[in-house]
Formats: C-alpha cells, sequence, structure tokens
C-alpha cells in the first residue's frame, strides 16, 4: 500500500480522494437534514459521487500517481471487486 514516505505524491492523491469523500459524505447529510425538497435522485446522484472517491482510494491505493492515466482514473472509480463488506 502506499504511504507517504515512500511515494508522496501518490499519498497526496490518496488522501485526497477520502478526504473529499468525507466532505461530500457531510455535504449530503446536511442535505438530506435541511433540504424539504431532497429526493431519492438527490440521495443516487450524491451517494454515487461519493462512491466514485471511495472506489477510487482502494483501487488506486498500490498504483495511484501524477501520472495516472484517464482510463486508469475511469477504472478506478468502479466498484472494487477484491473488496467484500463486512
Amino acid at each position: 500500500m502506499i504511504n507517504k514516505n515512500g511515494n508522496y505524491a501518490a499519498w497526496a492523491l490518496l488522501m485526497y480522494e477520502l478526504e473529499d469523500a468525507q466532505k461530500h459524505l457531510e455535504t449530503l447529510m446536511q442535505d438530506m437534514t435541511e433540504d424539504a425538497g431532497f429526493d431519492e435522485t438527490d440521495f443516487r446522484i450524491q451517494l454515487g459521487h461519493i462512491y466514485s472517491h471511495l472506489n477510487r482510494a482502494w483501487n488506486g491505493r498500490n498504483n495511484a500517481s501524477s501520472e495516472s492515466t484517464l482510463e486508469q482514473h475511469e477504472q478506478w472509480s468502479q466498484f472494487p471487486k477484491d473488496l467484500e463488506p463486512t
């Protein structure tokens, strides 16, 4: 797994994905609480965005770099095939 001492740039990308997921999850919770018009479509869009960040964090945890391609970015956005819910 990437660590900040071995590959700081890749570590920063990993942290970005996790921090952005956290920020969007907080926004989702706030919107659900405060927006009376919040509906399933809003929930689906926002949760899908959060999953994309988490998926990239997981799928890119060993391979992310500043040279990662757009194709890799799209692949890593998909739900992991090697992670079982617990």
